[in-house]
């Protein structure tokens, strides 16, 4: 016992350390988060995306030609994108005070629009998290690989090593990941915009110098249509992803919740822009390339500090860890949209359960190992994630608007002081309610269009991926739903008549061998006081006489019933023999007793059959029979020699049976 005393100790010592003391379920309420930290954890996605996002648009402007005035039109395409950004960022500020529950899209496609768009909005919404967690990370080793050129064959591993320490870090709870993330994020925010401000004063000054010593990345020429345009603002568009991710979690927050979500929603959006126009407006002005080896931030930061400067290490390490920290926002958001869907049926339940730190621990495995094979596939390339990136985040965007447009009509239709109880929230009516239908309905058109231009424009690129999972998940979504409907509507009493009474039950003690634990299966059959016996199946004919003559001469009493098995079946045989059982005392139960070797560590307890669990498989489909596995406990003692836990055992029984 002490041996596994201290193995457990260790066990907890081990899981202590890496996510911490075990927390109360009372402890929830105050698991929440200020403003400044819900914008490390939250807006972390959204800030990261200005690190590729006007790379993505060179990118595609360069198809055309590298000249001055084709990559010129980066500027124009960067304001429409953050007018978009203004736009929703308004109508979701409207509903989270709508929602103030948070579930965002979903909850809102939920109430208003039903079920089949609440799981499409959700659908799209999960895709979206897994790939910002591998488009993130992978974005976060390139920069590091700019700087470092030596480490580019080991992008993968390293990107593999992000995603296993940001989930350990998020197992550890909310409150602890975001003081931990704040840090990075800060750093990000602090060099950037002192990047951009060296980078415009000497611009004004007339002393800033253009890139030079770039490998452009080479591509097949296009002509400069209209399309090729679109494609290029469909990839800038990425730079609205995140925007979402408040109205999701806005349950982390302190109270006021809905207060503190929303001004977090707008520094977190007035930052976005600011960055994104100035690392646009910067970008153009060094005639930044797009570049295979090199990305367009550190080109920036190498122009405007000079190569090997401390400013330009900064900047490429603030960068490098707000893009791996934006795998945060997912890791936030992801477990919780999860437990949502699970909550209601269309996802396993055991996504609804909290670990010892209070978060939702298998929604954060799920998504860790998700993103590591996408990561793995995709070898860790930006440019080749990002055609399966934001036609999610864009569908969802459209259905939470045009769900608010629902509730917001609906509002519409009340008197002045009238309150209606929804399926979420109470809904009053609201004076302004036309301009603030106007505002959502208005964004729900552009991103509706922005989300069919990336489908079209990518989607001999891989966004045909997405089109096809998101449908795929959904029909997967509703037949989870279905089997759940089917088991509840099974268990249900509703209308039945319910007959307990007391029924005859015959005790089976299954046994391989005659030794020490098939002395605890007797004892404790014998302690339930039913009729019993013992049936061994001969799969191996040559040990049933020795094992007769053990049972007479160890055991002595009780019934041992040999069962052929001349195919060397175990469940099959012993299946019939219980159908014949159950035949001959119709209505009875059959209680099967079976011994399970519990060993000190997982490779010794592989090195046994462990048919238990086995057993439990082929016969849990029998009515009436209940399979009952009694573990026998083997411990190493401290001289290295295994000894039998013997509490509950008769000395006289034990020392009957030989060792081994």
């Amino acid at each position: 016992m002490a041996s596994l005393d201290a193995q457990q100790k260790d066990h907890f010592s081990l899981s202590r350390w890496l996510l911490g003391k075990p927390l109360e379920t009372t402890a929830l309420p105050h698991q929440v988060i200020t403003r400044p930290i819900g914008l490390a954890v939250f807006a972390s996605d959204a800030l990261s995306s200005t690190a590729y996002a006007t790379e993505e648009i060179l990118i595609i402007l360069a198809l055309a030609g590298t000249g001055a005035s084709t990559l010129g039109l980066s500027i124009p395409i960067a304001f429409a994108i953050a007018a978009l950004l203004i736009i929703v960022t308004i109508s979701y500020r409207q509903t989270i005070y709508a929602y103030p529950n948070g579930g965002g899209a979903y909850i809102v496609a939920r109430d208003n629009l039903g079920e089949l768009p609440a799981q499409i909005a959700g659908a799209a919404l999960l895709t979206d998290y897994i790939l910002t967690v591998a488009v993130s990370v992978s974005s976060g080793v390139a920069q590091i690989t700019s700087g470092f050129p030596g480490l580019f064959p080991y992008k993968v591993y390293m990107a593999i090593g992000v995603i296993v320490l940001m989930t350990v870090v998020n197992l550890r709870g909310v409150k602890e990941s975001g003081r931990i993330f704040a840090v990075p994020t800060y750093f990000f925010l602090g060099t950037m915009f002192l990047t951009l401000i060296v980078g415009f004063v000497r611009y004004v000054l007339g002393d800033l110098p253009t890139v030079v010593d770039v490998e452009v990345m080479h591509e097949s020429t296009h002509a400069l249509t209209l399309f090729l345009i679109l494609r290029a603002f469909s990839s800038g568009c990425a730079a609205l992803t995140g925007i979402e991710a408040i109205s999701n979690g806005i349950t982390a927050f302190k109270q006021p919740r809905s207060h503190n979500a929303a001004v977090t929603l707008i520094w977190m959006s007035g930052l976005l822009i600011s960055l994104f126009l100035g690392i646009t407006l910067i970008a153009h002005q060094i005639h930044a390339m797009p570049s295979d080896t090199e990305t367009v931030i550190s080109q920036l930061g190498r122009t405007i500090y000079g190569n090997g400067s401390i400013f330009y290490i900064m900047t490429l390490t603030g960068t490098a860890l707000i893009l791996l920290m934006a795998a945060n926002t997912s890791y936030a958001d992801f477990p919780r949209l999860a437990a949502l869907h699970a909550g209601d049926g269309f996802l396993p339940r055991q996504l609804t359960y909290r670990g010892s730190r209070l978060v939702f621990s298998w929604g954060i495995m799920g998504l860790a190992t998700c993103a590591s094979l996408l990561v793995l596939v995709a070898q860790a390339s930006t440019t080749r994630l990002i055609p399966l990136y934001a036609i999610g985040v864009f569908m969802s965007f459209t259905m939470s608007q045009t769900g608010m447009v629902v509730r917001l009509r609906k509002i519409g239709k009340l008197q002045p002081g009238e309150e209606v109880q929804g399926r979420e929230t109470v809904m009053r009516y609201d004076p302004h309610w036309r301009l603030k239908s106007f505002i959502s309905g208005f964004g729900a058109f552009c991103t509706g269009i922005v989300m069919i231009v990336f489908a079209v424009t990518k989607f001999t690129t891989g966004a045909w991926f997405v089109i096809i999972l998101i449908p795929t998940l959904v029909f997967v979504f509703f037949r989870i739903h279905y089997h759940y409907r089917d088991v509840a509507h099974a268990l249900s009493l509703e209308g039945k008549p319910v007959e307990v009474e007391k029924r005859p039950v015959q005790t089976i003690i299954l046994v391989d061998d005659v030794h020490a634990e098939t002395v605890r299966l007797v004892d404790f059959a014998k302690s339930l006081d039913h009729p019993w016996h013992t049936i061994h199946i001969a799969v191996n004919p040559d040990k049933v006489n020795a094992i007769r003559e053990k049972w007479e001469k160890r055991i002595g009493e009780g019934e041992l019933v040999i069962i052929p098995s001349p195919y060397r079946l175990l469940a099959e045989p012993l299946r019939q023999y219980i159908e014949d059982l159950q035949a001959q005392t119709p209505g009875s139960y059959v209680h099967i007793i079976m011994g399970h070797l519990a060993m000190d560590t997982y490779w010794e307890q592989a090195l046994h059959q462990n048919s238990a669990m086995f057993f439990n498989l082929a016969l849990g489909r029998m009515e009436r029979v209940g399979v009952t596995s009694v573990p026998y406990q083997i411990h190493r003692a401290h001289n290295g020699q295994h000894v039998a836990e013997s509490e509950g055992i008769p000395v006289r029984r034990m020392e009957e049976v030989p060792e081994g």
